[in-house]
């Protein structure tokens, strides 16, 4: 049996499929590539450090001026989020979709925390009139299920 040359296509990358959705002008360079696989196979919300230790393993002569400028370009394009924690090291993450940040103030871990329901932030918090929202950057702090324990001991 003949496989058609449509099935015989290399199947589209997240963020190829992210950049359709966006439609974004991103250009894609192999290094910016490895960057996002890196971003979207974590869920530790790395920093740049974490993130240039993790691809140098894959592209060994990438520098890490390089990763920040990947970052950057990511980031500028929507395709990445910049995760600030008061005044902590940027983190970053791969997850663009509507979310807030669990930030553990014990082991400084981060986690991504989901709304139970859609979140309309015009509906939750008294805003001024006749404001719009573009995005919303929330930090949650507490102790994380590991630390939660021990200090219960």
């Amino acid at each position: 049996m003949r496989k058609s040359p449509a099935s015989t296509a290399p199947k589209p990358s997240g963020l190829d499929c992210r950049l359709a959705v966006l439609g974004t002008d991103a250009r894609l360079t192999p290094h910016r590539r490895e960057v996002f696989q890196v971003l979207a196979e974590s869920t530790d919300h790395p920093t740049a450090y974490d993130v240039f230790d993790r691809v140098k393993g894959r592209s060994p002569g990438i520098s890490l001026a390089t990763v920040y400028n990947c970052l950057e370009h990511l980031t500028g394009h929507g395709l990445i989020k910049l995760v600030q924690v008061e005044r902590a090291q940027a983190r970053y993450c791969a997850n663009i979709q509507e979310h807030v940040h669990f930030h553990c103030e014990s082991c400084g871990s981060v986690s991504d925390a989901h709304p139970i329901k859609p979140l309309d932030p015009t509906h939750f918090w008294n805003l001024p009139a006749g404001s719009t929202v573009s995005h919303t950057e929330v930090a949650i702090h507490g102790l994380c299920p590991a630390c939660a324990t021990k200090k219960s001991r």
